[in-house]
């Protein structure tokens, strides 16, 4: 092969290199938003439909002041989820501040049962219906891990579990990957603005939660910190699936 024939072969295969090499980008770039919010409402109304039931143990950890490594209160909860009735707990172990477990935990235990009762949990959806959606900057972003398309995301009402922040989505099945922010609403005239941050993992084909962080300032107990990690799911599934 001559030296001109080699060059030009060499030249056209640097081309569909660096093509390939450009792929990537390109398409994160022509994402089309409406399309994106579309697959994730469709991701969410999946989940929805064939998770008949769950249960997870759920450990709480609260956290005072500038002491990340000592809670202040602890519980670990069993937690079942039936699509009819909502969420119920049971308690399993606990220990650490009685005050805080009692005016903290218990009644956060007794919101997320209020939020997720039929007729409620449907407000509390990342889906178009409840929030508004934007593609951010960049828009593919690894988290966890994963490829995902990062998108802001502004509630339509406000509420303390509706958070004004960024919804991270896996870029393959636009499950929920990853969610951060603050409270549209301050849980009470008490606490500050609180930041949350959760996130999921695949389980069984759909987004379930795997760890969870709020931190808030109370008028009563200053700064607080609550740390929740999820584990041993066990998910019933629709016959269908």
């Amino acid at each position: 092969m001559s030296f001109n024939r080699l060059s030009a072969v060499w030249a056209v295969g640097s081309i569909l290199l660096l093509a390939s090499l450009d792929i990537a980008p390109s398409a994160a770039q022509q994402l089309d938003a409406s399309s994106v919010i579309r697959h994730i409402d469709a991701a969410v109304e999946s989940r929805v439909e064939s998770v008949v039931s769950f249960t997870v143990s759920e450990h709480y950890a609260v956290y005072r002041g500038t002491n990340e490594i000592h809670p202040a209160a602890e519980m670990t909860v069993k937690t079942t989820y039936d699509k009819g009735t909502g969420k119920s707990y049971t308690i399993v172990s606990q220990s650490g501040s009685a005050i805080i477990r009692k005016f903290g935990l218990l009644p956060l235990l007794e919101n997320e049962k209020s939020i997720n009762q039929p007729g409620n949990v449907e407000r509390s959806w990342f889906t178009s219906a409840n929030y508004d959606m934007k593609l951010k900057a960049g828009v593919i972003q690894r988290q966890d891990g994963r490829d995902c398309i990062a998108l802001s995301i502004k509630p339509q009402r406000k509420a303390p579990n509706l958070i004004d922040g960024t919804l991270w989505v896996d870029a393959k099945d636009y499950q929920i990957a990853r969610i951060e922010g603050v409270a549209s609403k301050n849980p009470s005239i008490l606490a500050g603005t609180t930041q949350m941050m959760r996130q999921y993992q695949n389980v069984d084909g759909f987004a379930m939660a795997t760890h969870a962080r709020a931190e808030s300032n109370s008028f009563l107990f200053g700064r607080i910190v609550v740390v929740i990690d999820y584990s041993d799911y066990q998910i019933r599934l629709h016959p269908k699936n």
